[in-house]
């Protein structure tokens, strides 16, 4: 009964940790990369990740030790970057590989088939597989932190991956106790209230442990049903293993540092399109934005439901999420240099 009555009250507490955060000036409101500050609110804290990340240990409290340690690690990471201690993104980038990798050797979650013949047989030698799986975690913990920046945007996104689970009922395999789900549960709802109305940002903490968990959960699931389509899982982390990729490139072409944050992501081109052609106050523009982002991807990841096994099928949902993203991007782009 204690239990149930401390669950219920989770919501406030969060609400009151965070005010008093507010008041005090705990945390600061933004590390200062260009991605984080668009809006430039200096009252918000980077608070995000920290609740996240303490209901997460609590939640997992129980698991092996190195998972508990590894979300500590990367909220850690996370957490010295908004705070302006660890400003170099080289050395985040080593922290998180010797991080991630560890975690993957010891957890001995890995991936050994993507159905591609001739690069399976590759990825059945272990130290391939190891190296293989902790790019791609790599890519999706990084890729997270490209996409935030929006109210609500990365919180909202790792919620509909957590219903699709529900849906498919896998989130027993994680969450065994309806208790811990029910924290969970209302841990990420109080984060996205309080994150679109301006009262927190998840921060690079956050961005970072969402993006961690997000592709754990998913690898895990594979590993333990290798019959789903691998661009079944694929297709749920797609927008921001994209958004880091295509950055990457992007960045490239233009003789720019590929590892460091800018504002020319989709969603920033987006909230500007919207910004000018309706006019809305600024903080609405970014909500308007997240939820068209959230949206569609809702839409999408239900369509994949359809049969989670044909990889065909998956290949062709994702071929078609990259082409429309490269389409509105190109549009948006041109909008901005007419109206610059």
């Amino acid at each position: 009964m204690f239990n149930i009555f401390l669950v219920i009250l989770i919501p406030l507490i969060i609400y009151f940790i965070n005010s008093l955060i507010i008041r005090k000036k705990f945390i600061p409101n933004f590390s200062g990369n260009i991605h984080q500050r668009f809006l430039n609110n200096k009252n918000v804290p980077l608070s995000g990740g920290i609740f996240l990340s303490v209901v997460l240990i609590y939640i997992f409290f129980n698991d092996p030790t190195f998972l508990k340690v590894t979300i500590f690690l990367i909220f850690l990471i996370g957490f010295f970057s908004d705070i302006n201690f660890l400003t170099s993104v080289k050395w985040r980038f080593l922290f998180q590989s010797l991080t991630i990798f560890f975690f993957i050797y010891f957890s001995d979650n890995i991936v050994q088939s993507i159905r591609i013949d001739f690069l399976d047989v590759y990825l059945q030698n272990f130290w391939i597989s190891l190296l293989f799986t902790s790019f791609c975690l790599m890519i999706l913990i990084n890729g997270t932190n490209f996409i935030d920046g929006l109210n609500g945007l990365i919180i909202s996104y790792f919620s509909i991956i957590l219903y699709i689970l529900f849906i498919l009922g896998w989130t027993e395999l994680f969450f065994p106790s309806n208790l811990n789900y029910v924290i969970l549960l209302l841990t990420v709802v109080t984060l996205i209230l309080l994150n679109f109305s301006n009262k927190l940002y998840m921060g690079d903490s956050g961005s970072y442990v969402i993006g961690f968990l997000m592709g754990y959960i998913l690898i895990v699931i594979y590993t333990k049903f290798p019959l789903i389509s691998p661009y079944f899982v694929a297709l749920l982390l797609w927008y921001p293993a994209f958004e880091i990729l295509f950055s990457i490139v992007r960045k490239l072409k233009t003789k720019k540092s590929p590892i460091e944050p800018d504002n020319s992501h989709l969603h920033h081109l987006l909230f500007f399109f919207i910004e000018k052609k309706f006019s809305f106050k600024k903080n609405t523009c970014n909500n308007v934005t997240s939820i068209f982002i959230i949206t569609y991807n809702f839409i999408i990841f239900n369509i994949s439901l359809i049969d989670i096994y044909f990889t065909y099928y998956h290949v062709f949902l994702i071929l078609l999420n990259v082409s429309i993203y490269l389409l509105i991007y190109l549009k948006l782009l041109k909008y901005k240099k007419l109206k610059s």
